[in-house]
Order: structure tokens, then sequence, then C-alpha cells
């Protein structure tokens, strides 16, 4: 708290009169006057805060009214568990290689929140690489390997295994274990101390420069390939898989503002699957380069990750931040 001085402004006349009362009180003995007491200091005014603009997401950079709790849900994606349920509502879809070359989705809410989301599937060793950069999300799957599963019921994350909380429940029209569904809205009240969504690294705005006009982009795995095609009408990527569309139980064709197929180091898992196989590790800590699609245009870009706590940052081949279009983004770990 700053303290001033307060100063007083004398006059002729008050130099005279003080000059004769001083006169006199050396005349007349007496008590000396109370000296004056200290000047009170001026309150410090409070600091003001201006917003910078509306409040966005952090993962789509969309507006929203609050920054709402980490969902992550290990979604399946093999044949029989298409059409999924609640991905169009997803802020972020990570695509990641399983083993027997099928794909697997970890699948981002936090803007928006389905009522309901399935096939719920098992986790594998890199969805905790991948869930750090979220803080203590929460993570609801249907179990794992044994002893992996000790590794995720004690990772950082506000554990939502299908054995243990409520929420779940079997759609007995389709085939088992690809049956599995999960009410959102219980998933989280079962998610105590969960984060909310905060920065992982993504920028939102307009177009850097160095972009090339690009109409489709493709990635595969061994057993399961992903098409990415622009459409100008919807201002989307629109998702086909295996050579099909990418529909969803709600209607529209699964579709993404941004896509990125992030190059990385693909090893292998420590923890069997059955029968006897040791999974994909895809990494998500390190760096490497990237293919960017946005706003009908592709982008070589580089990404980075240092640690696990940290979130990634993309960067145009000339250094400057690789911003993504407002809305859902998918990102693709393929390796290198």
């Amino acid at each position: 708290m700053k303290w001033t001085r307060t100063t007083t402004v004398v006059t002729a006349s008050s130099v005279v009169a003080a000059a004769g009362l001083t006169a006199g009180l050396l005349l007349i003995p007496g008590p000396r006057p109370a000296p004056p007491p200290p000047p009170r200091p001026t309150p410090t005014a409070k600091p003001v805060h201006k917003s910078d603009g509306p409040l966005r997401s952090p993962f789509t950079g969309e507006r929203v009214k609050k920054l709402s709790t980490v969902l992550a849900v290990k979604i399946d994606n093999i044949v029989l568990a298409r059409p999924q349920t609640g991905l169009t509502q997803a802020d972020i879809v990570y695509v990641l290689p399983v083993e027997g070359g099928l794909s697997r989705f970890m699948a981002i809410f936090s803007s928006h929140l389905p009522r309901v989301i399935g096939p719920v599937r098992s986790s594998r060793e890199d969805d905790l690489q991948l869930l750090r950069q979220f803080g203590r999300p929460a993570f609801a799957y249907s179990g794992a390997q044994p002893q992996l599963l000790k590794v995720v019921e004690h990772a950082r994350t506000a554990d939502l295994y299908a054995g243990r909380v409520g929420g779940y429940f079997r759609d007995n029209s389709r085939i088992a274990p690809y049956n599995l569904y999960a009410h959102t809205t219980q998933l989280l009240a079962e998610a105590k101390g969960a984060s909310k969504a905060h920065n992982i690294g993504f920028r939102f705005g307009h177009a850097p420069a160095g972009g090339r006009a690009r109409a489709s982009a493709s990635v595969s795995y061994d057993a399961a390939s992903f098409r990415f095609t622009w459409s100008r009408s919807k201002g989307r990527w629109l998702v086909w898989m295996d050579g099909q569309r990418g529909t969803s139980t709600e209607g529209p064709q699964l579709s993404a503002a941004t896509v990125v197929i992030q190059h990385t180091i693909v090893s292998t898992s420590r923890f069997l699957e059955w029968p006897g196989i040791r999974p994909p590790f895809a990494r998500s800590i390190g760096s490497g380069s990237a293919l960017v699609l946005r706003d009908g245009e592709a982008y070589h870009a580089r990404w980075s990750r240092p640690h696990g706590r940290d979130g990634t940052t993309f960067t145009t081949d000339s250094g400057q931040p690789m911003t993504f279009a407002r809305g859902p983004v998918w990102v693709v770990l393929a390796p290198r």
C-alpha cells in the first residue's frame, strides 16, 4: 500500500499570524501544542481485470460459457462397433493403433456432452501417456489386461473403470463386447476431483501462411485406413474409414474443423494382449513432423511435447505457431 505526503500551502498572512503566535508562546509559559497527526494513507485502487474477449474452449477455440470437466472415453472402431454414438460431440478425437493393425479412439469431451457414449472398450498403455497433458481427467474404459489394469487404476485420472463405477449399460441389439455404452452425466457424477479444461498447446485463429490447397488426405495402419475430404459447404473435413463414410448414430457424418496427422514413433507395449500379442505403443511425448489440414489447405508442421505434463505445440516450417480452425480436432497418431 502506498503512502502520500500531505503538502500544506502557506500564505503570507498565515506566516505573520504564526510568527505572532510563536512570540506569544515564547513569552507566556504553557504546555506545548500536540503535534499534528500523521497523514492518512491513500487507499490503493484495486486492479481492474479487463477481459480479453469471450471465454473459449482450449480444445476447440469455440465460445463456451465455462470451462468444464474433461471426460476421456476409449471407443472401439472395429467394423462391428460402427456406427459409434456420441463422437459428433467430442472436442478432440485421437486415433490410436491397436493390435491386429486396427484402431481405437480416445474421445475427449468438455465443451459438449452427449447423453450416451459408446461402444466403450478397454485401455492400452499409450492411453496413459496421452492423458497426462489433461491434468487429472475423468477416464472411462471397459477394462484392461490384468497387469496393465493395476497401472491404469493408479494413474493420474479420475478412474471410471466399468467394473468399479456406475453409468454403464449393455445394448442387447448389438453383439458383445461391442455393445457397452455409458450415460455421460452419471460418469461425471462418479468423477470426483477431475480436472477442468485447460491449455494443452493448441492455438486457434486465422490460418498462417504456407498452406497449399488440398481436397483430401489419407493415413493407414496395417488393417485400418482413414481419409479426410474437404467439404466447402460444411466447412469441415469429412471422415471416411476403410473406404466408408464415418457415420454416427446421431445422423451426421463424422467431421472435424482441423485434422492433424501426427507422425511419431510406434513401438510395442510392455503388456501382452490376447492371444499373446504385444500391441502398438504410439508415443505422444517427443517431437516430429505433422500434416495439418484446415480450411481446405494442408500445412507441413512440427510437433513438440517434451514432458508428459506438457501439452503439444505445433509450428509451421517457418517456426510460426500452427493455428487451428475453430471447431472439433481429430489427431491421428501415425507411424513415421
